[in-house]
């Protein structure tokens, strides 16, 4: 089962056990995300779901004891206090609760307290606590989970609870590692840890033991290894969208874009509910301009199909794919619109030239010959004060151990031409710098890597602009081969992996953030290794800006020590 079957699964539970009849669904801002991902309000609409409330919302409602309200909540302290008060003064006919984790004994004797009138029909814990972006990739929707290395003890909470709450819906019980550089995956594994300890009896009667198989491994991250795959250009279709136009709960806004109609000033991209953009989640963007004149063709050939009324016959057959027709229409419109803009923004940007010398940068060394096209382009006013941020970055980190290294000249150039953006690169490489990193990103130490480079150097790529390849790929790897080494990944608790056995499920979490080049990493590992299955996660889904904004909020305040050298920039 993948992340988006068991959070339907158990929204679709809620909806039948409540039986028929017209029905209300009381969420908070965490659940009305959860559903939202997994199910169109016209799904919800077709399971006899009328009315969507926020129970944090004061809206006054009469009279409607003759609806049947389904509560989907977080099992926190503020959502338990607002549902007291709810079963006090209760507005509808039943109540169905479920909580999309663990609730405390306590909690449940305070609702029963409360439920004087007798109005609840059912208790249940469902384990949907975490955001299905895709069928291999879920967040948690935070951005600045940590304080340098510190995690903020409500974000701690939430992403072990949401853990939690994930094993038990893929019904996994994990042997738990985690990068041993890194404070926060190691405080996150040992909570999750406590947790599964806790819940045990759940665990049991939820997961049952099977020896025959290895067991599952749930891998910790931390961003900082590699701060270079969220700074990057992105050219496939999904990412592309994130990085330009930014997916939020799978909706992207257009009401920037001119004379964009106005059904269109919002538009839904879902993988569950459009067959187009599932289609071609991760495809290039040449491609995609490809595909899409062919959508262009298949429905003009429709829409001239239904010129041509002439009989009853043809009238019946119209207003039978009517429907079909309408949704196709929907769909090429929506999808030329945001192709349009992609368009308009790489050419009106000048990304591709951007993209070149980010790809050279991180796949390559060649210090002289970047240093002078980076000038070049901070002198050139053409280029957007952000891309130029992301270049120095990039530079920043790539030659730190440069004897050459011009940082400090490269930040004065940006401080000229972006005061308020010239520290950002500082901070990014205070963030992800060699000193917080365990990895060798650059492939700079390790003989492995470097003749790996090299090979890659010698055959060519197909494309200058997807040359780069996230480090996860080359973690994931080592894991599946059994290679991946216990003294830089071990094993919370101690456990013993001595068997040998490679796994099969593995559920990878980035603390600070995945990136959807590295969920089509996992795809592609997916498709190439039969039988491994990985799901990957992150407290959010980045693109650059979101990224660059979990760096300001990590490094906020913290006393820097690894920079002297550009402190008084």
């Amino acid at each position: 089962m993948n992340v988006v079957q068991a959070v339907k699964m158990y929204i679709t539970k809620m909806t039948e056990e409540s039986g028929p009849g017209m029905k209300v669904i009381l969420m908070d801002k965490d659940t009305t995300s959860i559903v939202s991902m997994v199910f169109s309000q016209l799904e919800i609409l077709q399971k006899e779901v009328y009315l969507f409330e926020r129970i944090d919302s004061h809206a006054k409602w009469d009279n409607l004891k003759h609806m049947k309200c389904i509560v989907f909540l977080r099992p926190t302290t503020e959502n338990i206090a607002l549902l007291s008060k709810e079963l006090r003064r209760p507005k509808y006919g039943v109540y169905f609760i479920y909580f999309s984790n663990v609730v405390s004994k306590a909690d449940i004797k305070t609702l029963a307290e409360c439920d004087e009138q007798e109005t609840v029909r059912e208790v249940q814990e469902v384990f949907a606590d975490y955001l299905a972006v895709d069928r291999h990739l879920f967040s948690f929707n935070i951005v600045g989970c940590l304080h340098d290395r510190s995690w903020n003890q409500q974000h701690l909470l939430r992403c072990s609870q949401g853990l939690l709450a994930l094993l038990l819906s893929l019904k996994r019980r994990p042997v738990i590692r985690y990068e041993a550089g890194s404070e926060a995956s190691a405080r996150l594994a040992e909570r999750v840890r406590e947790l599964v300890r806790r819940e045990a009896v759940l665990m049991d009667y939820n997961i049952p033991f099977n020896g025959d198989i290895p067991p599952p491994q749930l891998l910790i991250l931390d961003r900082r290894d590699d701060p270079v795959t969220p700074l990057l250009n992105q050219w496939t279709y999904q990412a592309m969208v994130h990085e330009l136009l930014s997916i939020n709960n799978n909706r992207v806004s257009l009401a920037h874009v001119p004379d964009v109609h106005k059904d269109f000033k919002e538009v839904v991209l879902s993988s569950e509910q459009d067959e187009f953009y599932a289609k071609n989640l991760y495809s290039n963007f040449g491609e995609i301009g490809q595909t899409m004149k062919s959508l262009m063709d298949e429905f003009q050939k429709k829409a001239k199909s239904h010129q041509k009324l002439e009989s009853i016959a043809d009238m019946k057959n119209f207003v039978e794919t009517y429907p079909l027709f309408k949704k196709m229409s929907g769909t090429v419109t929506k999808h030329i619109t945001v192709v349009g803009e992609l368009s308009s923004c790489v050419s009106r940007h000048k990304l591709l030239e951007i993209s070149e010398l980010e790809q050279e940068l991180v796949c390559h060394s060649d210090h002289a010959k970047h240093l002078q096209r980076l000038k070049s382009m901070l002198a050139n006013e053409s280029i957007r004060n952000e891309d130029l941020v992301k270049l120095v970055s990039l530079y920043g980190l790539r030659y730190e151990k440069n004897a050459g290294n011009a940082l400090p000249a490269l930040v004065e150039s940006l401080k000229k031409r972006a005061p308020d953006c010239a520290k950002i690169p500082v901070l990014v490489l205070e963030y992800g710098g060699a000193h917080a990193r365990q990895s060798d990103l650059f492939g700079l130490q390790d003989a492995e890597k470097i003749t790996k480079r090299l090979f890659r150097g010698l055959s060519g790529v197909e494309n200058i602009y997807t040359q780069h390849t996230p480090l996860l790929k080359d973690t994931l790897e080592d894991l599946i081969k059994g290679k991946l080494r216990e003294n830089l990944f071990p094993i919370c608790g101690g456990e013993d992996l001595s068997s040998g056995r490679r796994p099969q499920d593995i559920i990878v979490f980035i603390v600070g953030g995945a990136t959807y080049e590295e969920s089509l990493c996992v795809r592609q590992i997916n498709q190439a290794n039969p039988g491994v299955r990985v799901v990957l996660g992150g407290t959010h889904i980045h693109n650059s800006a979101s990224f660059l904004e979990e760096v300001k909020s990590t490094m906020q305040g913290v006393h820097r020590t690894h920079t002297r050298h550009i402190r008084n920039l």
